[in-house]
């Protein structure tokens, strides 16, 4: 029996941070560090950096934290971080090394991020209690992915991934595969997760895992193996959250027996009133969980459902979206054009061929490449 403990996403800002810099790693981390497990991985979503690196143009937030960040979570016991998400490459070349640096100085493991492209699409291979392991990391494309000639994430690339399985596969008995991606506060997958995650395991993954919405979601079982499609935040403390589903998330123990995969949930709530990752306790909490996550099932299970939401969600936020395609660019502007005051420039020939360029393999390529 190997038990495999994952975490996701670990950022220790604000409050956590404040922890963290005086050395109050028990405050924080102490309710894990007594979680037993053979090994134990988390999602490092931010990178090592000090106040003289640059951080990155982009958009969104640049996330970084000190050398005590990594060794907050070597005392918690994690053996290993995942580094294909959005934050890894924030601080550039520089944070990309310091983090590696920083996680090489605590002897812990790393996948999914590296120097380069090839490193940061290497399977990590672990031999755990007498089984080998393989662990195969990737990211959604967003700033932090990896070129030949620079560090960053491993982007998700189904065809990369099966190449990657199928070598893991000859070489391991078990293969995990963790993702990063999916629309952030989102409580559901999108149709196109559902149909990749379930072909990682028909390519011959025992569990996919993934993480990145900042809430949780549910999971299901494929040909017997384990889908998880959302575990929420692990620790990542914000100003103005809390006591919301920013808040709650839960971790995942993989238990491997003679080629069997079962599993089970570590539900917890992490910055409520304090800066800690606290396991629930009290059983109406641990009831509402499994209610919450009862309900997320049943409509991944049904796909005519889960299609409907997600459009429903696409329409929701579709006057968001295309703001960035128009030539308003104040807040103001922006403001008067969401609520109909001001006309919309995408129609008529512009509008198709803008929607050709986006369809289009040969032409987004060109376009995302005339864009950077």
């Amino acid at each position: 029996m190997v038990n495999i403990f994952i975490a996701a996403d670990y950022c220790p800002s604000k409050r956590v941070a404040a922890e963290i810099e005086q050395g109050h790693y028990e405050t924080v981390l102490g309710k894990i560090k007594q979680i037993e497990a053979d090994y134990k991985i988390v999602n490092f979503e931010c990178t090592v950096a000090s106040d003289d690196d640059t951080p990155i143009k982009k958009c969104g937030p640049n996330l970084k934290c000190s050398p005590m960040g990594v060794d907050a979570l070597a005392y918690a016991g994690f053996n290993c971080a995942t580094l294909a998400n959005n934050h890894f490459f924030d601080y550039g070349q520089s944070g990309v090394e310091k983090t590696l640096a920083q996680l090489k100085a605590q002897n812990m493991d790393f996948v999914g991020g590296g120097v380069n492209l090839n490193e940061a699409q290497e399977t990590l291979y672990k031999t755990i209690n007498g089984e080998t392991f393989a662990f195969i990391n990737c990211c959604e494309h967003e700033f932090s992915i990896a070129t030949e000639q620079m560090g960053g994430s491993n982007p998700l690339n189904p065809i990369t991934q099966w190449y990657a399985i199928t070598e893991a596969k000859a070489k391991a008995k078990y293969v995990i595969i963790i993702v990063h991606g999916g629309p952030e506060l989102y409580s559901l997958p999108t149709p196109r997760m559902v149909e990749t995650y379930r072909f990682f395991i028909d390519a011959g993954a025992d569990a996919v895992i993934n993480h990145h919405q900042h809430c949780i979601s549910g999971y299901e079982e494929f040909h017997s193996k384990p889908i998880f499609y959302g575990l929420g935040n692990f620790c990542f403390d914000l100003a103005g959250k809390k006591y919301t589903s920013w808040n709650k998330g839960y971790m995942v123990k993989l238990l491997f027996n003679n080629d069997k995969v079962a599993f089970e949930l570590v539900p917890y709530c992490q910055c409520y009133s304090n800066p800690s990752v606290e396991p629930f306790e009290r059983e109406s909490d641990v009831l509402d969980f499994k209610k919450r996550i009862q309900s997320l099932n049943e409509t991944i299970a049904d796909a005519q459902v889960l299609a409907e939401r997600y459009g429903k969600y696409l329409e929701k936020g579709k006057t968001y979206y295309k703001t960035a395609l128009e030539p308003y660019r104040s807040r103001f502007m922006q403001a008067l054009y969401s609520k109909g005051f001001l006309p919309s420039f995408l129609k008529g020939e512009r509008k198709y061929r803008l929607l050709d360029y986006l369809l289009c393999e040969s032409h987004y390529e060109r376009l995302v490449h005339s864009v950077k």
